[in-house]
């Protein structure tokens, strides 16, 4: 009686009709469902008319605006959970180039802030900044502008509070064109009130 040989598995050789499996470990899966639930939880911090832009489905609609009322830090922790278990049924690539775009708003915003305020500041250290500002819009109220500038050297050399450094940064903002974000924002806030 002849044996015959014992030969190898051939571990080359495609079981499954030449699809490659992809296996992935415990500790990258672990790793995806975190990302996920992050995701999630950064949509909890949006607002309504934000939510909407975003077309999600009604259930984790529905788990974003409950975790927005939940106080309790063991409920939001279970509720971010529950998020995040919503998370996987959703493409996260819509939902990341959105956050990623409200970022980038918030970013020239601040910068227009922050370009706001040096304006001011060029203001009260300086007359030629006042000069520069009246040269670059002819309709200004140049009375009103160095009364107030006046005020705000006033205030500030008296160590007072910035009543009039206040009111001349909004004067600035009046006549400064706010990024396009600011309008966006409005009009959200506008269709809230609508919808409440």
């Amino acid at each position: 009686m002849s044996r015959k040989p014992h030969t190898e598995p051939d571990f080359d050789t495609d079981f499954d009709g030449g699809e490659e499996i992809e296996y992935v470990s415990k500790s990258a899966m672990k790793r995806e469902v975190e990302a996920l639930q992050d995701l999630g939880v950064q949509l909890i911090a949006l607002s309504k008319g934000q939510l909407k832009k975003l077309n999600l489905p009604d259930n984790l609609l529905t788990a974003i605006k409950d975790a927005q009322k939940i106080t309790a830090n063991g409920a939001i922790k279970r509720q971010r959970q529950y998020i995040g278990r919503l998370m996987r049924d959703v493409d996260p690539a819509p939902i990341q180039a959105f956050l990623d775009s409200l970022r980038g708003d918030n970013e020239r915003l601040n910068a227009w802030f922050h370009e706001l305020e040096r304006q001011r500041d060029e203001l009260v250290a300086s007359d030629e900044a006042v000069a520069k500002l009246i040269a670059e819009h002819r309709d200004i109220d140049i009375q009103q502008l160095r009364t107030m500038v006046r005020n705000a050297r006033a205030e500030r050399a008296a160590n007072k509070p910035p009543k009039h450094y206040r009111a001349l940064y909004q004067f600035i903002k009046s006549l400064s064109t706010e990024p396009a974000l600011i309008a966006a924002e409005v009009e959200d806030e506008d269709d809230e009130d609508h919808d409440a």
